[in-house]
């Protein structure tokens, strides 16, 4: 099947990931989870690295098991960059060309025929900030898929938009990414 960059960052909705990174495994795929600093506060890289039968990625000190950068890799074997939850934090950076992370220096050394899938969650405010539209923009003019996020209730209290989407709804449009 496919080789699969699953990126987790900084999100509540982050605990989603390993049932993300179950269920494309489980359907033949080859998922390399990359975790920001951020993520680790809400799901251990051990937890993915066991559902997803593949060493887990967290920081580039984590490179040392190859001479060629472990980010340069994944990126070269890449058929899916798909970054579900994708953080306010971490948009900015791909907007911005930033990598200060393994996650953002995949994203910058993907060759531009890999197919990217962004599944934002954050708080509904940081949602409809100006400033999430403008980098949401600048990644779509990019080549950027986007999976929007649901409407409901939010882990900070509120009610709105803001939520991960829906599991299914992520693998749905991966599958239809894989096929094209």
């Amino acid at each position: 099947m496919s080789n699969i960059v699953l990126g987790v960052t900084g999100s509540i909705a982050a605990y989603k990931a390993a049932d993300l990174a179950s269920q494309l495994t489980k359907l033949g795929h080859e998922v390399h989870c990359v975790l920001t600093r951020a993520a680790t506060e809400f799901v251990t890289p051990l937890t993915l690295q066991v559902l997803s039968r593949q060493p887990v990625l967290a920081s580039l000190e984590d490179e040392k098991n190859s001479w060629k950068p472990g980010h340069i890799e994944l990126a070269d074997n890449a058929d899916l960059f798909l970054v579900a939850p994708l953080s306010a934090d971490t948009l900015g950076n791909f907007a911005r060309g930033l990598a200060p992370d393994p996650l953002s220096s995949i994203y910058l050394a993907l060759p531009r025929s890999t197919p990217v899938l962004l599944a934002p969650a954050m708080n509904g405010k940081m949602w409809a900030h100006p400033a999430t539209a403008r980098n949401l923009a600048t990644v779509k003019e990019d080549g950027c898929h986007i999976v929007d996020p649901a409407e409901g209730d939010l882990a900070c209290g509120y009610e709105g938009v803001g939520r991960l989407a829906d599991v299914n709804d992520i693998l749905s449009a991966a599958t239809s990414l894989l096929a094209s």
